[in-house]
């Protein structure tokens, strides 16, 4: 199987590279807008697993990159089993604070860019015949599908956070938009996942070590090599969504109701634990 990875270059689009080649052997289209990472991350996947890597560079904040992509993989004859699209950003700043061209980039990589590419993929999945052996194969104990996307959303979509209002918008969009197609591709052998994990446990978020080690304890933040292993395997099993950690679970309902005055709070403390 060949998989399309956005944003492998580094954080947890590189955990799902090599996931994918470690775990599955699956061969990588592997794609970033860091050019050099990216060179060395191929090399080094297909030194250690013995997988084919293919490394390409893209801007898929640009308006037309989602085609320009697809175009190329059509040309190269790439048929692509697995998509994942992970690729994004995150900043928190006051909304009229931020730059125009900040604003359109997160808008462009998270809406229209995942929008895109999984409507053209899919199409190409949903087209697709599985040889009889194809059709045998089982994947995490499940008949193998047609293809395979993994979108990535957050607890955010739920928030009404200031800050991070355009992020936490997008998410939502990602959120809602991958559980919408589940229904419409499922019945075309065609899997699609949506994960939303609250915090992962990268330095992305400025926290200090002792509240990093508390918050994957207390199971609110999660290791990315954890995160990639468990959305693999979701969406493997074709499951619709999935928030990771118990008191992520428990608390998503009452995020939508959060009282005025713990935004507030929040916004007065914001910076207290942050490096």
């Amino acid at each position: 199987m060949l998989a399309l990875v956005t944003g492998a270059s580094s954080g947890i689009g590189l955990q799902y590279a090599t996931a994918l080649a470690r775990d599955y052997q699956c061969d990588l289209l592997l794609v970033s807008n860091q050019e050099k990472e990216l060179g060395e991350v191929a090399a080094d996947l297909a030194s250690q697993y013995g997988v084919k890597t293919i490394a390409r560079y893209a801007d898929l904040s640009l308006p037309d990159a989602a085609e320009t992509l697809h175009d190329w993989c059509v040309a190269q004859g790439y048929v692509i089993d697995i998509l994942i699209n992970n690729a994004g950003v995150f900043f928190f700043n006051p909304y009229c604070e931020t730059s125009m061209k900040r604003i359109e980039l997160m808008l462009q990589l998270h809406v229209m860019t995942v929008a895109k590419l999984t409507r053209l993929f899919a199409a190409d999945m949903c087209r697709r015949e599985l040889t009889e052996e194809e059709a045998d194969t089982r994947i995490c104990g499940h008949k193998r599908m047609r293809g395979y996307i993994l979108n990535m959303s957050s607890m955010s979509a739920w928030m009404a956070m200031p800050g991070i209002q355009t992020y936490n918008a997008s998410k939502a969009f990602i959120y809602n938009f991958s559980k919408s197609l589940w229904y419409e591709l499922k019945p075309q052998g065609v899997g699609i996942t949506v994960m939303a994990p609250g915090a992962v446990d990268t330095a992305l978020f400025g926290l200090a070590p002792k509240l990093r080690k508390l918050a994957v304890n207390l199971t609110v933040s999660i290791p990315p090599e954890k995160l990639v292993k468990r959305a693999l395997k979701k969406m493997f099993r074709n499951k619709k969504a999935d928030t990771p950690g118990f008191l992520n679970w428990l608390a998503t309902p009452l995020l939508k109701h959060t009282p005025d005055w713990v935004l507030f709070l929040t916004m007065k403390y914001i910076g207290k634990y942050q490096k």
